[in-house]
């Protein structure tokens, strides 16, 4: 169908099976390249801090810019995603993310390199959760949409566990603009793909000031990230990380309590997204997938390459068990989802997350990697692989479709949110210890870092197991389906 034609939502049920499929291809690259972006600059921190000349304490932000605009701005995006056409959505932050990404790789300063990347940020942050919005709405019957959403999760894991690797060789056998010039190349083709295979759909207009209260609630996410950034770099005793951490949770009491004064129509969170079955505890868990990959990779792999004295590329290839166990725990999760339920996989992969966890705090040696780095990695992230597969699939299985936008917005926001507090309170823990005497390069810093995520994994597994309600079914079959046409599984469509 033309990309002229305008259909009424839900107008994406009636696409062709080729489109379907070459459509949740498309924007599973959305993703990769969000956990892409991130992980890819591991390896080639460093090598941007030698040639901008940027300071350890400042090299914080090539990461923390992009994860503070992407995370302030998701609730904004998801919501206008169900409000408005999430094609032009998703092709606008497409666009956004490939000319930035081609900034930051031509510059060659500091101050301007941050900016392009929080510009990164918001660029993705528009692409997510649209992404998710066009797949619950193009496979509306409730197997295929599962299937649907493990694939694009999956697609994630994927662009965090490999990212370190690609980005590895592009510093090895090339320089480290070509891993943002490949961010462009990905992202201008995905949005000039979006463009032609998706329909255009009719939403109602919104006035001026309707846009204005929403982009109101920017403030709340993106200070509190700002936060957690800031106090592992000032110290969290400083008032420039007390004052911001006080308005933060000021903001978000009179954020949530605005919410509820308002038309649901015109609010960012509806207050009825509360009440869905088990999202307040799925929302929770989602704060352990990135936090878990993000500090893993930020604790080891300063330590690998200045202490065990290996390049970027075999410091890469020392994180591959990550992604060798992620892949297949994931397709495990889906087929086991359908026998035992939501609850039980999350538990599961919670406790092998924890007992990876119990393992990496005893791999300060060359000798250790093998007998206890390899199946701590191994265990860990085959657990929270299951964790992060199951978690988002379960966010969308009590959730109505046209709340799809601003469901995958918050699920994103938590794994961000996750992500930068993880990495901040981990990196805290390890200055913490250097400065009662200990060296930069002394590994108790990062023992202690990695029992402070075996702590939190283990919590939060334990409170899901208490608080969520199993499901083992999907209970939202929609009524109207336009053009059901024997879609019985994206699986079987690819």
């Amino acid at each position: 169908m033309s990309m002229t034609v305008t259909e009424p939502d839900n107008g994406f049920a009636a696409l062709p099976k080729l489109s379907k499929t070459l459509l949740l291809i498309i924007l599973s690259i959305a993703e990769f390249l969000d956990s892409f972006s991130n992980s890819a600059l591991f390896s080639a921190i460093p090598p941007i801090c030698v040639d901008l000349g940027i300071s350890n304490s400042n090299s914080v932000w090539i990461q923390s810019g992009y994860q503070l605009t992407f995370a302030a701005l998701l609730l904004i995006s998801g919501r206008l995603s169900d409000l408005y056409n999430p094609k032009w959505v998703f092709v606008a932050g497409g666009v956004m993310l490939g000319l930035f990404s081609l900034g930051a790789g031509l510059v060659r300063s500091e101050v301007p390199l941050i900016l392009l990347r929080a510009l990164m940020g918001v660029g993705a942050a528009l692409t997510v959760p649209s992404a998710l919005h066009i797949i619950v709405h193009m496979l509306p019957d409730p197997k295929s949409q599962s299937n649907g959403v493990a694939i694009f999760t999956a697609s994630g894991a994927i662009g965090n566990i490999f990212g370190i690797l690609i980005g590895a060789i592009f510093v090895t056998f090339a320089t480290w603009p070509w891993i943002f010039f490949f961010i462009t190349i990905l992202a201008l083709i995905e949005s000039a793909l979006v463009l032609l295979l998706c329909h255009n759909v009719r939403r109602p207009k919104t006035s001026a000031l309707d846009h204005m209260r929403r982009l109101q609630k920017l403030d709340v996410i993106g200070v509190a990230c700002f936060t957690v950034t800031s106090g592992s770099i000032s110290g969290w005793d400083s008032a420039g990380v007390i004052a911001p951490l006080i308005i933060s949770v000021a903001l978000m009491i009179a954020f949530l309590f605005y919410e509820t004064r308002i038309p649901a129509e015109v609010a960012v969170i509806p207050p009825v997204t509360w009440s869905y079955t088990n999202i307040v505890v799925v929302l929770t868990m989602a704060l352990l997938p990135y936090m878990w990959w993000g500090s893993v990779q930020s604790l080891l792999s300063w330590y690998w390459q200045e202490i065990f004295e290996w390049s970027p590329i075999i410091t890469a290839v020392h994180f591959l068990p990550i992604g060798i166990s992620a892949i297949p725990s994931a397709v495990l999760a889906d087929q086991l989802r359908i026998k035992y339920g939501f609850k039980w996989l999350l538990a599961c992969g919670n406790l092998l997350a924890t007992i990876g966890s119990i393992l990496l705090p005893f791999g300060s040696s060359h000798s250790a990697y093998w007998p206890i780095i390899f199946p701590g990695l191994v265990i860990g992230s085959f657990g929270i692989s299951m964790t992060y597969t199951t978690a988002n699939v379960a966010v969308f299985a009590t959730t109505p479709p046209e709340a799809a936008g601003v469901i995958g917005a918050m699920f994103n926001s938590a794994l961000q949110l996750g992500c930068a507090a993880g990495i901040a309170i981990t990196t805290s823990i390890q200055t913490s210890i250097q400065q009662q005497g200990d060296s930069v390069t002394s590994y108790r810093g990062r023992a202690d870092g990695f029992w402070f995520l075996m702590a939190v994994t283990a919590l939060i597994g334990a409170s899901g197991l208490v608080l969520m309600k199993n499901i083992t079914q999907h209970p939202m079959v929609q009524s109207e389906v336009h053009g059901k046409d024997d879609i019985s599984s994206v699986k079987d469509e690819i």
